[in-house]
């Protein structure tokens, strides 16, 4: 098995700014908290999601290209007829043309000494893991567990977790030399590291303590 120090490893250097998928400045149209609206914007996306043009779910559903393009426009208000014969054609139920129609949204606000230590399967003494906030079932249909580790004493064994999903951890204090599979990595602050967890990875060598990091792990719902 090899070992590769990230001070003799290939550095991440991106070729231009990347093209993201998702616009993070972008604020949903207040009119989308209408019925119509919200209702529009579902059946355009089952629509997107099944790679169907306005022409052909016409020709499905029997309804008009005219009559579609109002529905999803939120010009009009399907009957509930109209629904079911929507709800056919994407093979999903008639309510989840408003699961988005003024849904209530979670947001935590955890102050400073309230997060939640946990202990994780494999932690040691003087490794402290505090849960800075959790929102579980979402439509997201993605779960994130954000962390704050704190290392201040060196255990006799140091832990290697290995679970499903990404994770990212992002050097506070302190220096680490993180293990993810065969590779090592001198984490120091201001570095990070985002990596696909199902691989075995943890801190191999505590360098410099008190080490303080933060983790943020995503896994799918269910």
């Amino acid at each position: 098995m090899t070992s590769d120090l990230s001070d003799d490893a290939i550095p991440f250097v991106p070729r231009g700014k990347p093209a993201l998928s998702q616009d993070p400045h972008r604020v949903r149209d207040i009119s989308e908290r209408n019925l119509e609206a919200a209702i529009g914007r579902e059946v355009r996306a089952f629509r997107h999601q099944q790679g169907l043009t306005v022409a052909d779910l016409a020709q499905v559903t029997g309804l008009s290209i005219g009559m579609l393009s109002k529905i999803e426009n939120g010009i009009t208000s399907p009957s509930l007829t109209t629904l079911q014969v929507l709800s056919h054609a994407f093979s999903v139920p008639v309510t989840a043309f408003f699961k988005s129609y003024e849904e209530r949204r979670e947001v935590q606000h955890v102050k400073a000494g309230d997060h939640i230590e946990v202990e994780r399967r494999g932690t040691r003494a003087g490794h402290q893991y505090n849960l800075l906030g959790h929102i579980g079932s979402n439509n997201s249909g993605v779960v994130v567990e954000p962390y704050l580790i704190t290392l201040s004493t060196e255990a006799d064994t140091f832990p290697t977790f290995q679970h499903e999903g990404l994770e990212l951890l992002y050097m506070l204090e302190g220096e680490v030399t993180y293990r993810h599979g065969d590779k090592l990595f001198h984490l120091k602050p201001g570095d990070s590291l985002f990596f696909d967890a199902d691989a075995r990875h943890g801190p191999e060598v505590l360098n410099k303590l008190p080490a303080k990091y933060l983790s943020v792990i995503a896994y799918p719902q269910g």
